[in-house]
């Protein structure tokens, strides 16, 4: 059950987003947000939809939302329908009360989304030749664990800095999951996080990028969810086996976020599919968007 309030809220933020970011391209990605109804699912999801061309779905990090990829949609619009949704309990989702947040319920939401879209590619119900992906960090992961599981409906995958593809689950105990998101959501540390996650923070991150990674926590029950989905143990361990389509991964040299250890250990995993970006740090769709339209736009799948 999603109260009507709660709906209400998180459409009205999108508008204002729309309306009065500081960035202009976050602005105009947050007026191409569309609310979809989803078969099975109580109220109506965020999607935004812009672009023409071949399908390609988007899928956004921890703690973050569709706003992501605000530099990379311009670039990739005039060739692929783009198809950018919050994940479910993240962004400006709407929140159930009675919702499980956790891995399961993440790819439950995404599996309900893809025959949505593609009743919108083909409203007679035609089945069409499947789905571009593109998944950052722990988008990466949520990414690489959908492909298995619709290996039908995605052609291939570029994943930038993949999050939570080794490892373990590490479920947060109750009181510290709690004490974890009220530490997330001080403005000191969203502005520490936000400056780790760029390549130069000095020259990239301003008010507009803090305001942008900020926004979404005036979303109903953003703190509930979140501490319920840290107890879950979150998306970890999801990089094996891979998944059988083309993959490749794009990986920012100056990436402060993910530590050494899981570099390697997802150099390890991955090979030669790997292609490290200099001048990049966590966010390569944003550091380097550019690069990564050349990437997918060019058709690039380094292959073990």
């Amino acid at each position: 059950m999603i109260p009507i309030a709660d709906q209400q809220r998180c459409q009205a933020l999108v508008r204002q987003a729309a309306a009065g970011l500081l960035d202009p391209q976050g602005r105009a990605l947050a007026a191409a947000v569309q609310w979809w109804p989803l078969e099975g699912l109580a109220g109506e999801w965020p999607v935004a939809v812009l672009g023409s061309g071949p399908p390609l779905l988007l899928l956004h990090g921890f703690d973050s939302s569709f706003l992501e990829f605000r530099r990379l949609a311009p670039l990739l619009a005039p060739h692929y329908q783009l198809f950018i949704p919050d994940l479910y309990g993240f962004g400006f989702s709407p929140r159930p009360l009675d919702g499980h947040y956790n891995p399961t319920a993440v790819l439950d939401h995404l599996e309900r989304l893809l025959p949505a879209i593609g009743q919108r590619l083909a409203p007679g119900g035609a089945a069409g030749p499947g789905v571009g992906l593109i998944g950052a960090s722990m988008g990466g992961s949520v990414a690489v664990a959908l492909a298995r599981r619709q290996p039908q409906q995605i052609q291939r995958l570029l994943l930038l800095a993949p999050a939570g593809l080794t490892g373990r689950p590490m479920p947060l105990p109750p009181l510290l999951d709690g004490l974890g998101v009220r530490f997330l959501g001080l403005p000191a540390v969203r502005r520490g996080l936000c400056r780790s996650a760029f390549a130069d923070p000095d020259a990239d991150v301003g008010p507009a990028e803090l305001e942008i990674a900020s926004l979404h926590l005036q979303a109903p029950r953003w703190a509930l969810a979140l501490a319920a989905f840290a107890r879950s143990g979150g998306f970890a361990g999801c990089g094996t086996p891979l998944p059988p389509q083309p993959l490749a991964v794009l990986w920012g040299a100056q990436d402060r976020i993910l530590r050494p250890p899981q570099k390697r250990a997802a150099q390890a995993l991955l090979g030669e599919r790997v292609l490290e970006l200099e001048r990049c740090g966590h966010l390569p769709h944003i550091d380097q968007a550019a690069a990564v339209a050349e990437h997918w736009l060019a058709g690039q799948v380094p292959r073990p």
